[in-house]
């Protein structure tokens, strides 16, 4: 209510909280909100990765890479990954990596739980596999699905280690995100800086952030469904397998694309830029002094 501004962020969040979208924000925060909103003082102003999320220096990978030299870079990242958790030993098999934090109320782990056993099976012969790197209440129930299914050289599930993190995001095709709700969220934007294109949830920030892959205009940087339930994420999953499946120059023509794209954009500089801008917005209203 004293503030001259509001920040989000992210704007589509924003705008999720104006139209009444998200039930945990509370009434009188979201009227605030709302009065803010249509007095132009609200804004939603996204994130950015750490400056350490660089496969070109990072020091956690086997072999660094970029642009250019993606192809060869990942495929020995995926391999140390493999051999180090215990998977099929195969450069031609997709990754699938996990990066947040197992909470069902916000990260849609209840979505993977449903199609995990049909998605393994789906494409078992090409040896499928999904690396999760979180904790979180959830965590058992995967490790359960993996023992029963005796999938274990196919999934693995891992506590949150910030080394095996950078690793994960190196081996991996695919980052998923199917969340319910997503304020801003970073490993959409990590994920194509290393050339793993995110399958997600079209919901708050990845919305402003990833926009689905189109190859025939040479547009988009990742694969998005927009039904929160098991089957929309199915249909991603299969969506970005059939990118998987395409020749290798269109595939190498499209990620290098994204790559160049997510290191030039999702980065501090772009958005210290839009707080300097907010900044000056705001010292440009006039101050009401009450009498």
């Amino acid at each position: 209510f004293a503030a001259h501004f509001v920040n989000t962020v992210s704007p589509t969040f924003l705008k999720e909280i104006v139209d009444g979208q998200h039930a945990f924000v509370e009434p009188h925060i979201r009227r605030e909100i709302v009065n803010k909103w249509f007095a132009d003082c609200a804004t939603g102003i996204i994130n950015a990765p750490d400056p350490g999320f660089d496969p070109t220096v990072d020091p956690h990978l086997t072999t660094n890479y970029g642009p250019d030299t993606f192809v060869e870079g990942k495929q020995k990242n995926k391999i140390e990954l493999q051999e180090s958790l215990g998977l099929i030993r195969d450069e031609t098999a997709p990754v699938f990596f996990w990066p947040s934090r197992l909470d069902p109320a916000q990260k849609g782990c209840q979505l993977l739980a449903d199609i995990l056993y049909q998605i393994i099976s789906q494409h078992w012969d090409r040896n499928l596999q999904i690396v999760f790197v979180a904790d979180g209440p959830f965590q058992p129930v995967f490790r359960d699905i993996a023992r029963f299914h005796r999938f274990e050289d196919r999934i693995a599930i891992c506590n949150f280690d910030e080394r095996l993190e950078h690793r994960a995001y190196a081996a991996a095709d695919f980052v998923l995100m199917p969340s319910l709700f997503e304020p801003c969220g970073l490993p959409q934007m990590i994920g194509p800086i290393y050339g793993t294109l995110p399958v997600a949830h079209d919901t708050g920030g990845i919305h402003d952030t990833i926009k689905h892959l189109n190859t025939a205009a040479g547009e988009g940087n990742g694969f998005l469904f927009e039904n929160y339930d098991a089957g929309g994420l199915l249909w991603a999953m299969n969506e970005a397998m059939s990118f998987y499946v395409q020749p290798e120059e269109v595939k190498t023509r499209q990620i290098r694309r994204v790559m160049e794209f997510a290191s030039d954009t999702f980065h501090y500089d772009n958005t210290a830029q839009q707080y300097i801008e907010l900044y000056e917005k705001m010292l440009e209203r006039p101050l009401i002094v009450s009498t």
